[in-house]
């Protein structure tokens, strides 16, 4: 196994896409207004590993709780002294800042990507440099969602063997959906990884309204595809 190098070049950053932009879709939302304090710990973390002393949090207007509530944990790290100059009492400097998105995502390369590039043209296959080497501003950028950031903390404070308990060997760890459309339950839910979508639809969403036939369920928003039955 070859030793992995730093990406050449400073500053580096850290940046989160929290633009939200699927219909119906609301899990980065839940976190945010949830519980902020975790996504700002888990990017700091990753300010920390990768030698990145500003991160960026890029979160849509049109959630103006989540906006307001990542403000105020913001400051009150600041406070704290989790956020700034010297984390508490050590050498490592880090701070976060909020970037409100105006609407219209440009996915250039998917939602890795996404969070740095924004405009009016058309979309276009993400090619090399990707982020990690040439990100934001043309330096190396650690580019994350909500929830992996968020999830660092539980990771590191109960241990890589616990997160690899949950889920599936090949894909540890836990999925969210938000559950919409025609079954009794509706809401937001955190599974394991490897669950079926019966399961999803029947035992946590309670099965279809009018106790009609399933036929299929869309997953993923207007980018994803419906899975029949059949599947």
């Amino acid at each position: 196994m070859g030793v992995h190098q730093p990406a050449p070049g400073e500053p580096k950053y850290v940046v989160c896409n929290a633009d939200e932009g699927d219909p119906g879709a609301f899990m980065d939302r839940s976190i945010i207004e949830g519980d902020p304090h975790s996504l700002l710990e888990g990017m700091a973390i990753a300010g920390y590993a990768i030698g990145a002393h500003q991160g960026y949090v890029y979160c849509r207007a049109e959630y103006p709780l989540a906006v307001k509530r990542l403000h105020v944990a913001i400051d009150q790290a600041r406070e704290y002294g989790l956020l700034g100059e010297n984390i508490l009492g050590s050498k490592f400097s880090f701070d976060l800042a909020v970037k409100e998105g105006a609407g219209r995502l440009r996915l250039r390369g998917g939602d890795r990507a996404a969070g740095l590039d924004r405009g009016p043209a058309r979309g276009t296959p993400a090619r090399p440099p990707f982020p990690a080497v040439a990100g934001l501003w043309g330096k190396p950028t650690n580019l994350n969602n909500v929830k992996s950031y968020a999830m660092t903390p539980q990771i590191i404070m109960n241990g890589a063997e616990w997160f690899a308990g949950i889920g599936s060997p090949q894909s540890p760890g836990t999925a969210i959906f938000a559950l919409t459309g025609k079954v009794r339950n509706t809401g937001l839910v955190e599974v394991p990884m490897g669950i079926t979508l019966g399961e999803i639809i029947y035992d946590i969403g309670g099965g279809i309204l009018g106790d009609r036939q399933f036929k299929a369920v869309q997953t993923g928003g207007p980018l994803g595809g419906c899975i029949p039955r059949s599947s």
